[in-house]
């Protein structure tokens, strides 16, 4: 746990400690948005860089608060804590990613993100896909006063409902994070980020439907 702890951290702090260090580098003016077409549609200037390291650093103590809310509905161990931190640390890894594409297109002053080798969105859904694939893997193990999950109104019914819901939602997770990896690796650009929302779409359907079975049966 120590280690998990001191991970987060790190990845809580590190976009801020780079953002400041990179001030006294970074141009005046910098790439603050880009449009649909990936053009600049908009410049600001440099200290907006420290805008998403803030947002990374708020996002950590929100979901620290969250696992302490899901430790002290946990009766007995700390199982839900230690999957809220584990999700926490794999969302703070997109952030960190995140600025550091964002540094860079600022050091370059980047006009046309056509122009990066690497595809901002390909890049984010790929990390999207990986956190499913670890999601799925430890949906099973998650008691049923667990903050994260898949939770609805069915799969809350009972123990025995619970349990069967987070092994199917689980496998569906996994299922979906690869297709997202494997969309990532297959496309780029608008025919990828309306890919990856189909199969969101299917795995939400599907996996409320698959709850309402779980509790019919049960």
């Amino acid at each position: 746990m120590k280690i998990k702890n001191a991970v987060y951290y790190i990845l809580m702090y590190l976009p801020l400690v780079a953002a400041l260090i990179a001030l006294s580098y970074l141009p005046e003016k910098i790439p603050a948005h880009y449009g649909f077409d990936n053009q600049v549609d908009r410049w600001g200037s440099k200290y907006e860089a420290l805008l998403l390291p803030i947002t990374n650093l708020l996002m950590g103590y929100f979901l620290l608060g969250m696992a302490k809310l899901a430790a002290k509905k946990e009766e007995y161990g700390e199982n839900n804590k230690n999957v809220t931190i584990i999700v926490g640390i794999l969302i703070l890894i997109l952030f960190n990613a995140l600025n550091a594409y964002s540094l860079y297109t600022s050091f370059n002053k980047v006009e046309n993100l056509s122009s990066v080798s690497l595809d901002i969105g390909r890049l984010v859904f790929s990390i999207v896909g990986v956190l499913m694939i670890v999601t799925g893997n430890i949906m099973p193990k998650l008691r049923m006063s667990s903050m994260v999950g898949l939770r609805t109104h069915w799969s809350m019914k009972n123990e025995v409902t619970w349990k069967k819901c987070q092994h199917t939602g689980g496998i569906s997770f996994i299922i979906g994070g690869i297709i997202i990896i494997g969309i990532c690796i297959a496309m780029k650009g608008t025919p990828c980020l309306l890919a990856v929302l189909g199969v969101w779409a299917i795995l939400i359907v599907n996996d409320v439907f698959l709850t309402y079975k779980a509790a019919r049966r049960n």
